[in-house]
């Protein structure tokens, strides 16, 4: 008792130290000014009006809505008597405060406020009169579906927020707001719902954005890299959406959103290896249909890493599990081929990565007709002057189809990556490369986890109850159980009973 007596002392005294040395707003209208000079450098956006009744009110041009400062706050002020008091009652504005602190004040003045102060006082009114530039909400770009909600995220925290409140009406949504980057200040929304996630969870999530000291926070893909288990694995441990039902969803079953203000992409923690392969769209059709296109993604997957590899490797070392009929076509198409297929293989899979990204960095019109003409023109030409094969120009084709039904763009970045070594590998030693490299991608992914919980789970470590909505995608009432891997403080999420008269 002693001690915890103690500690709250010496915590109250350092609590107070720090107020201590804090800088107190000066009360003389000619040092404030000053003062404030001081804080911007004297900016040149920097707007100090000093008023006929003795107010003086300081505010950025670029940063406040102007119809709002002179309705609300200009017009109010100028019968009123000079006193914070006076200022407070005569503001037209729903968030003001009293300020006593100089840097308190500059981070108001930073986020769209005006500053309004009283010669003799040392407090100053603030109100927020700050512009809201959003674009209207559009339909979402990198997670597009035929049936469900057709909106997504935008670059507005509070916008975000509210779309997800709107999903959610439910006052155990907690909302914990931080601040990250020495120099950018952003702001940043921890989500969660109080009576599911677990709190231990929680706190460790709440510990790692506490932690993290950057100059500055400028998307949320850059936040998860901070944030994930192991930023040095190649596979991703937590996933972004900009769907709002995809977010929604998420806490109810009790994971955490993470928003960062400016980006449209929100983090979802804790997360599994097989969430990188669905979609919400999974949720909206039959459940044969949904478990059928899983299973599809999954399979591409595979295709996608393995494909060029197995050619690869039977062509330098296997010859005998080719079947005969195939290889007479396929020795008169490498017939003109002057490499071996390791190197055509490379060459041709970076000549289709120099598409794909020429593609995706020109403008839409332009990047469409840049990958589909540029594909045939090339593959055509290639297999003219001998510089592949035709059966490699399908497989590599394949191949890339096969990445593209990855619902997850980092996922299927991932992807585009892991073939590369895998080629190589079996280049050099066939089969037995090739079975190298997939144990080594095993051990990767076993060795991974998700805000501290296994990446491969359901599957390792074995959850049966889990496997009813992973590759396949059982009938919802069969799929009323929160994931284990969450944590879940209420593993039930409805009560299912199928009405038979």
């Amino acid at each position: 008792m002693f001690f915890k007596k103690h500690k709250a002392v010496v915590d109250k005294s350092v609590k107070q130290k720090n107020l201590d040395d804090k800088e107190l707003i000066p009360a003389d209208k000619d040092d404030f000014i000053r003062k404030m000079k001081e804080q911007f450098h004297d900016s040149a956006d920097l707007n100090i009006k000093e008023l006929t009744n003795g107010f003086t009110l300081v505010f950025f041009d670029t940063l406040t809505d102007k119809k709002m400062l002179n309705e609300n706050v200009l017009a109010r002020l100028e019968d009123s008597h000079v006193s914070p008091n006076e200022a407070l009652k005569h503001i037209t504005v729903s968030s003001t405060s009293k300020l006593k602190y100089v840097d308190v004040l500059v981070e108001s003045l930073l986020k769209g406020a005006v500053a309004v102060h009283s010669p003799g006082h040392t407090v100053t009114i603030s109100a927020m009169v700050g512009t809201q530039e959003n674009r209207s909400l559009t339909r979402p770009e990198n997670e597009s579906q035929v049936l469900g909600p057709q909106i997504a995220f935008n670059e507005s925290l509070a916008t975000n927020i509210s779309l997800i409140r709107r999903y959610l009406t439910n006052p155990n949504l907690c909302n914990e707001s931080f601040s990250l980057g020495k120099q950018t200040n952003s702001a940043i929304s921890l989500l969660y719902l109080k009576e599911i996630a677990d709190d231990e969870m929680v706190d460790r999530m709440r510990q790692r954005i506490k932690s993290i000291e950057i100059d500055g926070i400028l998307d949320s893909s850059i936040l998860v890299q901070l944030i994930e288990d192991n930023s040095f694995a190649i596979f991703p441990q937590l996933l972004l959406t900009e769907r709002p039902d995809r977010a929604c969803a998420w806490l109810l079953n009790g994971k955490m959103l993470v928003l960062v203000d400016g980006s449209v992409q929100v983090i979802g923690a804790p997360q599994t290896f097989i969430e990188f392969f669905q979609s919400m769209e999974d949720e909206s059709v039959r459940w044969q249909i949904a478990t059928f296109i899983r299973a599809l993604r999954v399979f591409s997957m595979i295709v996608s890493i393995f494909f060029t590899a197995i050619y690869v490797a039977a062509l330098t070392f296997h010859y005998e599990i080719i079947p005969q009929t195939l290889l007479i076509p396929l020795g008169e198409s490498r017939s003109r081929v002057p490499f071996p297929p390791i190197i055509e293989a490379l060459l041709l899979e970076t000549m289709i990565e120099l598409l794909r990204e020429a593609g995706a960095r020109l403008p839409t019109k332009v990047g469409q007709t840049m990958g589909i003409v540029g594909g045939i023109v090339v593959g055509t030409a290639a297999v003219d002057a001998g510089f592949t094969s035709n059966i490699l120009i399908i497989i590599i084709a394949v191949s890339a189809l096969a990445s593209f039904t990855t619902p997850n763009y980092m996922m299927g970045n991932v992807i585009r990556i892991l073939r590369f070594p895998l080629i190589i590998l079996a280049g050099m030693w066939g089969f037995y490369g090739l079975m190298v490299g997939f144990c080594f991608l095993l051990i990767h992914l076993l060795r991974q986890s998700s805000l501290g919980t296994p990446f491969l789970a359901p599957f390792y470590p074995p959850r049966f109850e889990d496997w009813r909505d992973s590759i396949i995608r059982l009938p919802i009432g069969w799929t009323n159980s929160r994931p284990v891997q969450a944590r879940p403080l209420d593993r039930l999420k409805y009560r299912y009973r199928k009405n038979k008269n």
